[in-house]
């Protein structure tokens, strides 16, 4: 995939972890969940661009 699309991937995996934690610093149940979903939808998109990535070689 494009260097863009990684970077922004990672970039959302990074920002679910970010608010995942802070979720867990306030004790604010609604951010660790977008938090969570965030990361896990992040490193699907990741997965998925390795795979494509893969096939193509």
């Amino acid at each position: 995939m494009s260097v863009g699309q990684t970077i922004k991937h990672k970039t959302q995996e990074l920002k679910g972890r970010i608010t995942e934690r802070i979720g867990r610093t306030t004790r604010n149940r609604r951010l660790q969940r977008e938090g969570r979903t965030d990361r896990v939808s992040g490193n699907l998109k990741q997965a998925g661009d390795k795979a494509k990535d893969a096939f193509r070689r």
